[in-house]
């Protein structure tokens, strides 16, 4: 009875070490990602009015007819809603649908949200596109996203989504541009 009990003692000793030690390396990778997080961006100047780019930037409904990289979008563009987001996936393979809040809406300026694999701190991405006169009828808009949760230094290729950061972003500006 003894020697089961000491046995049984270990094991849990064992798991808890290994639990401990389990929260301390996530908690590290997670926190690491918070002051180093993963950064995408592309710009593009648009030859249009900022009010005209936000136009196209938050009519969602049409995103089907020219955006190459959020498929569709649902929800509105205003501060605390929550969109329903699909996005194309890499290589002809299967898309992802996600449904990001909505953390910035200034109309002609920023739109912002955060979007959350799993619970936050996993994977949590900062979606933003920002906005800036560069001349009269001249934007340059900047579309990002800064990656940060545990599991980020493991995303690899799954997060690298630049070069469709640039292909909507043309494909935005071409949108923009043939309609004013």
């Amino acid at each position: 009875m003894v020697v089961r009990i000491v046995r049984i003692v270990r094991i849990v000793r064992i798991v808890g070490i290994v639990v401990a030690a389990l929260v301390v390396v996530t908690g590290g990778l997670y926190g690491w990602t918070r002051s180093h997080p993963h950064k995408l961006r592309a710009e593009i100047e648009v030859n249009a009015s900022a009010a005209q780019v936000w136009q196209v930037l938050t009519d969602f409904q049409a995103y089907p007819e020219w955006n190459p990289f959020i498929l569709s979008a649902a929800g509105e563009p205003r501060k605390g809603a929550k969109l329903v987001n699909k996005l194309a996936g890499k290589d002809g393979g299967k898309g992802m649908t996600f449904k990001p809040t909505v953390l910035i809406a200034d109309p002609g300026h920023e739109l912002r949200w955060i979007g959350r694999f799993g619970v936050p701190g996993v994977v949590d991405g900062e979606h933003y596109f920002l906005i800036e006169e560069t001349g009269p009828g001249r934007v340059k808009l900047t579309q990002g996203e800064d990656f940060t949760g545990f599991l980020v230094p493991f995303a690899g290729s799954a997060i690298d989504v630049q070069d469709d950061f640039a292909a909507m972003n043309a494909a935005l500006k071409k949108r923009v541009e043939a309609a004013h």
